[in-house]
């Protein structure tokens, strides 16, 4: 529970969701799990010799297995995002949490999920890996939210419903007044992918956390801080369903130099990732333009992400011929809704201006 304060009087916060039982939405071997016990979970603290855990006493800073829940690292991301560091899961990349939702909440061949189209691509994979059902519900033409099918769909084996908005390929907020009738009205977990929301004008879901106990928010280090290659991504949630996270990893799933090299990158606060999203929106503006007078440019759809969907009049002939000129983006032709449509990310402005110059010599 959380707290603000009234008249100098400390009141809990309302909690919205009144009618989720956790126990009945996990899977019943989750929820009942003893966790791995690491020598790391059983002794915390300093101390001259280290005899417990069969590590190597040479190669030091090396031999040392890692911080398993990741505690100095939450404490500083807790500051930034102003959130309880028990509310944190730190995952390889945001794929471990997607992963592991799927391990948490979905009995495989029985329950099923439920989520927008088109989206990340990577919901559709776990829920086939784990054997869960997946039901897309499309967005309209402009790749906006209507809560009432979503809500629809959902059926007595569903136990996620998954939004992302920004939104990828689309890059588009979706209609928080229409996500919120999700969350509201929807009786299991509902994932809030924000990926890109460093790049909106929208402020994120994380200042809502606490209203609602069926919530999950993902985030990531990918993207707005530049640290794809370290894959460190976020989920933030409910104190009990951060524990069921951290029963189910695998103990020391992000390494030593993982965890310095991102505390390192915040040491100056968000100072640096501030400085490149600006630049980046910076750059996004132009770039639309530059697109918008092209002949083989067709549409470019608004983008509240670091990334431009734009339909052109063939997809895959000027993917072709841009992978000829060393230049690459994605071809998202294939995807509902996306016909035709290349998806481009904001790089440099030499990086955006040697693609313009690409595609000017295409008809």
């Amino acid at each position: 529970m959380s707290y603000f304060f009234v008249l100098g009087k400390t009141v809990p916060l309302p909690i919205i969701v009144i009618n989720m039982n956790l126990e009945s939405i996990v899977r019943k071997n989750i929820f009942n799990l003893k966790p791995y016990s690491s020598a790391r979970d059983e002794f915390k603290g300093e101390a001259s010799v280290y005899l417990d855990a069969n590590e190597s006493p040479y190669n030091l800073h090396y031999n040392r297995y890692p911080d398993p829940l990741q505690e100095r690292l939450k404490e500083r991301i807790s500051r930034i995002k102003k959130i309880n560091p028990a509310q944190i899961f730190l995952g390889n990349g945001s794929d471990e949490a997607i992963d592991l939702i799927f391990r948490i909440f979905c009995e495989p061949a029985e329950d099923n999920v439920v989520a927008i189209e088109p989206t990340y691509g990577m919901y559709k994979v776990c829920a086939d890996i784990n054997n869960v059902g997946y039901k897309k519900v499309l967005l309209d033409e402009n790749f906006q939210l209507d809560a009432e099918p979503i809500l629809a769909a959902a059926d007595k084996h569903t136990k996620v419903i998954f939004l992302c908005s920004p939104n990828n390929p689309s890059g588009n907020l979706l209609n928080r007044s229409e996500m919120r009738k999700v969350v509201e009205r929807f009786s299991g977990i509902v994932i809030i992918d924000e990926a890109y929301i460093d790049f909106s004008s929208e402020p994120s879901w994380l200042n809502d956390l606490d209203k609602y106990e069926n919530l999950i928010i993902l985030h990531t280090f990918s993207k707005a801080w530049g640290l794809a290659s370290l894959r460190c991504g976020m989920a933030f949630a409910s104190e009990e369903i951060i524990a069921l996270f951290n029963k189910v990893k695998y103990p020391y799933n992000l390494s030593t130099l993982v965890q310095q090299t991102v505390l390192e990158q915040l040491s100056a606060g968000d100072t640096c990732k501030t400085e490149w999203v600006s630049q980046i929106l910076k750059e996004r503006k132009p770039l639309i333009a530059a697109l918008k007078t092209l002949p083989v440019v067709e549409k470019v759809y608004p983008s509240d992400a670091n990334f431009l969907l734009a339909k052109v009049n063939d997809a895959n002939g000027i993917y072709k011929k841009l992978v000829e000129n060393g230049v690459i983006v994605r071809n998202r032709n294939s995807i509902s809704l996306c016909g035709n449509c290349l998806r481009i990310t904001v790089g440099t402005k030499e990086e955006n201006e040697t693609l313009i110059d690409s595609l000017k010599m295409l008809k």
